[in-house]
């Protein structure tokens, strides 16, 4: 395959990926086709839909009963001349910083106000191994809670080729190649809805792409998705009105029982340590939450993120401390140098003013 070649599949999948993924009740990818497109991954798969799919789109969405029990099918299909193996990954919604679904692994932490996990109630195997012009089928095994429930069970089903290298990678480190496929899954037993809503957990100082910035952090606590969500906060100082620092953003969106670690950037300044409040505005359509919290940044947390902020380590620059410190010492071990010399050269000189008197001695005696 040509390098030209190679872009272009990389620039499509970096396409299909990066806006094709964003799947949510509204906004999964609507062309059945679409998941089954070859960008060069070697395998393509199809979503086999069963009698309980509730709608045309390409992902599941399906109705189920408490305690119900299912086996949810995607063909897997290799059309080349070699057998490949597929790493599968199971993964339940959640929502990152920017305001975005993520269904694939993810480090984000779980909320507090899940009851139902998606990898608790979906499984499958960590792989398949497809044979040479092949397919097999991937079963996902569904067994859906005992107790009824409102809302959604969201997530996600990761499909990545591995090479050889990077299964054993994979069975060392976990650890695969970068290019992957995404099949979303509703679970859902109800027509009733179930409106968003949130809690705010709380405000603290850290990093956001290893810059200073300040956090708030809050929960969607319900099973339902939460569209077209605008954020705006102010961070003050306790007991004043001025803004120090803001940041509003829309068109963000939250996944059902999920947190987002919202992030409000300090513009290269350094973090001081002091009592401030942040006053939160958080609007989808016609709800609105609002909050006003007080946080502390202390000495330790301040010097911690201070160092570790990059903008102001290239600030920084030259450390004129440290090479003062380092002229210093420098020119002490000199000068400690010169007077050893001098030192030494004085008793030389002395020694041989000694043997110079005491042959003109010996010389008088003859």
């Amino acid at each position: 395959m040509s390098m030209k070649k190679r872009i272009v599949i990389c620039l499509a999948l970096f396409v299909y990926i990066a806006f094709g993924v964003g799947f949510s009740e509204t906004s999964f990818a609507e062309d059945e086709n679409t998941q089954a497109a070859d960008l060069g991954l070697g395998f393509t798969y199809k979503v086999v839909k069963p009698e309980n799919q509730r709608s045309s789109v390409g992902y599941f969405d399906l109705r189920m009963n408490s305690g119900q029990k299912q086996t949810a099918v995607i063909e897997l299909a290799n059309g080349s001349d070699e057998e490949i193996t597929i790493g599968v990954s199971l993964n339940g919604a959640k929502t990152n910083g920017n305001g975005v679904i993520e269904y694939g692994p993810s480090a984000i932490e779980k909320d507090k106000s899940l009851k139902y996990d998606f990898i608790d109630i979906v499984t499958g195997p960590k792989e398949v191994v497809l044979p040479p012009k092949s397919m097999v089928p991937l079963n996902l095994e569904i067994a859906m809670p005992e107790s009824s429930f409102d809302g959604y069970i969201s997530g996600g089903i990761q499909l990545k080729q591995l090479t050889k290298d990077e299964k054993k990678d994979t069975e060392k480190t976990g650890i695969t190649n970068e290019y992957a496929f995404l099949v979303g899954m509703l679970l859902s037993e109800t027509d009733t809805v179930v409106e968003p809503n949130l809690e705010l957990n709380k405000v603290y100082a850290g990093l956001a792409n290893y810059r200073n910035a300040i956090f708030v952090n809050f929960s969607n606590i319900e099973a339902a998705y939460l569209e077209d969500m605008t954020v705006d906060v102010q961070i003050m100082k306790k007991g004043s009105e001025e803004v120090l620092y803001d940041t509003k953003k829309a068109g963000m969106r939250m996944a059902p029982n999920s947190l987002i670690d919202f992030p409000v950037e300090m513009n290269g300044d350094r973090m001081v340590p002091g009592d401030y409040k942040a006053h939160i505005l958080v609007t989808a359509d016609d709800k609105k939450w609002e909050w006003t919290k007080d946080f502390t940044i202390t000495d330790e947390e301040a010097d911690k993120f201070n160092d570790q902020d990059v903008s102001l380590t290239q600030e920084r620059g030259i450390d004129w401390k440290l090479i003062a410190g380092i002229v210093g010492s420098v020119l002490a071990v000199v000068v400690i140098i010169f007077l050893l010399v001098r030192f030494v050269q004085k008793k030389k000189l002395q020694n041989q003013k000694k043997q110079k008197r005491m042959k003109k001695k010996a010389t008088m005696k003859e």
